[in-house]
């Protein structure tokens, strides 16, 4: 009789089956979305891959997840690398996905529009963020294959554009699936050395599978990082990459890149001609312009005599005089005026004008004036007057009503 196992021994025999088998350890499975789900709390997506008979349940982890730069959507065909196994809770057969790759154009353009979309919010297309290039470098990054044709375009540029620029080349591979990291790694050393005053990342044309790792989020994250101005040389015109966006310049191809990045040195030389062209026709027009006016001077001083120069001020000299005279004049008369009425005034004030009216003036023996209350009987005096002088004896002192009525208006 056949031995009675339970479910759960069932599954886990069924699991140990399955995770033992060597070729479903390492699959690569093709087949289109259905039922996609973007777990929010755990970050694991769920979804189903089908085809046109069958469809199988698939789980890719959210360490796995995080690494795409895109988001999956229902009815895109994938191709994933992936392992077999059951899940025993539930007994579901299932494939754990370890990575995803769009499988065709319309997948991969629609991976390249979702990051896209996703970096532009994010700001790192910003024109605000974008760097100037330098007049004139010195030294000039290239990030690019050691070996393919855009280091050799970039350099017969620079050679014949302008030499004086020295080229720093860091290689590396442009394609495959260690070149993202390699190019990031180049753009962050040539950043940090501060060597280049400008860096250039450049490809060669190519596929658009060739040309995929430009997409790559590392890389324009490493480009929007970098602090020396960035060009991206990425294939030809019509090759569009993310890298494109994030770089502070975007030439066609790397020759471009290598004529943006530089200044033409026929195109200096025609300039510093010009400019010295311009300062000899200056200086000329400035020696013609002095000599005219020298010339003109000299006209000019020809014609000038010292009779001519003196005349005007002659005139204004005498002018002046004339004028000086006249208020000499009346300032004289006005002054002889102020001095005559002086002497009147001084001459009505003067004693001596008194005498003249007949007065006399009392004097005792040492001349000294005298006033006649101060007489003592007995006492000699002088009286002086006008043109003669009498010697006297005081007999007799006595008041006058004069004097009495002046008391008496006093008391």
């Amino acid at each position: 009789m056949t031995d009675v196992i339970g479910v759960t021994a069932l599954n886990r025999y069924v699991k140990s089956v399955l995770d033992g088998d060597g070729f479903l350890a390492d699959l690569a499975l093709r087949g289109e979305i259905s039922g996609f789900v973007n777990h929010v709390k755990s970050g694991h997506w769920y979804f189903t891959l089908k085809d046109e008979r069958a469809s199988v349940k698939a789980v890719m982890f959210r360490q796995e997840a995080r690494r795409l730069g895109f988001v999956p959507q229902d009815g895109m065909r994938v191709v994933v690398r992936c392992r077999v196994s059951l899940y025993e809770a539930t007994g579901s057969f299932q494939v754990y996905v370890q990575d995803l790759f769009p499988d065709g154009l319309g997948a991969a353009q629609l991976a390249f529009d979702q990051l896209k979309a996703r970096l532009e919010q994010e700001g790192l297309f910003r024109p605000e963020h974008k760097m100037p290039l330098p007049a004139y470098p010195r030294c000039i990054g290239v990030v690019t294959s050691a070996t393919g044709a855009a280091l050799q375009d970039i350099r017969n540029v620079l050679s014949r554009r302008w030499p004086l620029a020295t080229l720093l080349l860091a290689g590396v591979n442009v394609q495959g699936l260690a070149a993202a990291q390699e190019i990031c790694d180049a753009i962050a050393a040539l950043d940090k050395s501060g060597l280049a005053d400008v860096i250039i990342v450049a490809r060669g044309g190519g596929s658009r599978e060739d040309l995929w790792v430009f997409n790559d989020e590392r890389i324009a994250r490493a480009a929007y990082a970098c602090k020396t101005p960035l060009i991206s040389a990425v294939g030809h015109e019509i090759d569009v990459s993310i890298l494109d966006y994030v770089a502070d310049l975007r030439a066609p191809t790397p020759s471009a890149a290598a004529e943006l990045a530089t200044p033409d040195r026929e195109m200096e030389r025609k300039k510093v001609c010009t400019i010295l062209s311009n300062i000899h026709e200056y200086m000329h027009s400035r020696l013609n312009l002095c000599y005219n006016e020298l010339a003109a001077a000299r006209r000019q001083a020809g014609r000038i005599t010292g009779e001519s120069l003196c005349r005007p001020k002659q005139d204004k000299l005498l002018s002046l005089c004339g004028a000086l005279q006249e208020a000499k004049a009346g300032l004289l008369a006005e002054k002889g005026r102020s001095l005559a009425s002086a002497c009147a005034l001084a001459h009505s004030l003067s004693p001596y004008a008194v005498l003249g009216r007949g007065y006399a003036v009392v004097r005792d023996e040492a001349g000294g004036y005298l006033p006649v209350a101060a007489l003592q009987p007995g006492q000699t005096i002088r009286l002086q007057g006008t043109g003669a002088e009498a010697r006297c004896q005081v007999e007799q002192v006595s008041q006058t009503q004069e004097d009495f009525d002046e008391k008496s208006e006093k008391l």
